[in-house]
């Protein structure tokens, strides 16, 4: 590991839970660290990864992998973003594919907050010292259209509009087979019970989740949806789509293979595997300005290779 700074204890007899056993050791770390560490693997005992509930009976070999501490807020970097509008109290941005939101553990820089500390002077708190600015996120791999906050008094009335479900948000997403007409997903999401980086529909902890969608243009083996959420929940249009049988074409984590084997066009599935592709844009943004009271509304052009994937399928790709 990298600049890691490792660590070997020998558990003591009986050592209960490791995560509560590891936060008493005078090792400097606390017990949320100390999970952070386990649920990224870089806890083995006797050789072999652990997760925080796993308990010691005594005399096992623990070792720790603990990476270097990262800054204590995000640093500007001059990285290429998109200002579609600018003023002085806020900011919309169109956001590139592959791009993170803000700085967490495993993209520690280079995301769109590094880059808006680069190109704009001042930006809101409330998010914390690692979200300045940041009132909603897209998925790394989900482009198009976000609202910054430079003031804090922007960011809690910006806040609320999104709470209040007064924002439109509309999508643009291609998904694997046909759909006609239109439909509503009503149907609570919450974190998958077993899989730590997925979402679910109608677990036990589910919170509401709405998704409305209608047909655009039927394709080759798949679909052009409209899609407005009017609801924020974490992954929502993907776990939503997916559920319902229609994966987001490209989706690596909630269509699998079936994200672009469900693709008839050779031609359009060797773009989905070799430019890896997630088809789904945030496309339309409209809200009611905090200070002056105006009624704001945004488009983000299609991305280049969203654009390809459309026509390769034999579709027309919208225009503003």
């Amino acid at each position: 590991m990298r600049d890691d700074v490792v660590r070997e204890v020998v558990a003591e007899a009986p050592a209960g839970r490791i995560d509560r056993y590891l936060a008493g050791l005078p090792l400097s770390l606390s017990r949320a660290q100390v999970q952070r560490l386990l649920a990224d693997g870089r806890v083995r005992v006797d050789g072999k990864p652990v997760r925080a509930s796993h308990r010691l009976k005594g005399g096992e070999a623990i070792r720790l992998e603990i990476p270097p501490p990262r800054p204590a807020h995000a640093e500007a970097e001059d990285l290429p973003v998109e200002l579609l509008y600018e003023d002085p109290w806020l900011a919309v941005v169109s956001k590139p594919r592959g791009l993170v939101v803000h700085p967490a553990p495993g993209h520690p820089s280079g995301t769109l907050v590094n880059a808006l500390l680069h190109r704009c002077r001042d930006l809101s708190g409330v998010g914390g010292v690692l979200r300045p600015g940041i009132v909603h996120r897209l998925d790394k791999d989900t482009s198009g259209l976000l609202v910054v906050a430079k003031d804090d008094q922007t960011h809690r009335d910006l806040q609320g509009q999104f709470q209040g479900r007064s924002v439109t948000k509309v999508y643009l997403a291609v998904v694997v087979g046909r759909l006609s007409g239109e439909g509503l997903i009503d149907r609570p999401v919450g974190r998958h019970p077993t899989h730590r980086k997925k979402m679910a529909v109608d677990v036990p902890r589910g919170r509401p989740a709405v998704t409305r969608w209608r047909v655009l243009q039927p394709l080759t083996g798949a679909t052009l949806v409209e899609v407005r959420i009017e609801t924020g929940r974490t992954h929502q249009i993907r776990v939503h789509l997916a559920a319902a049988g229609h994966a987001v074409a490209g989706d690596p984590l909630y269509g699998g293979v079936s994200s672009s084997r469900g693709i008839s066009d050779p031609l359009a599935r060797r773009r989905l595997s070799a430019e890896r592709v997630q088809v789904l844009h945030a496309w339309r943004l409209g809200f009611r300005h905090p200070r002056t009271g105006e009624a704001l509304a945004f488009e983000a052009p299609v991305p280049e290779e969203m654009a390809r994937l459309i026509e390769d399928l034999g579709g027309m790709v919208p225009r503003p």
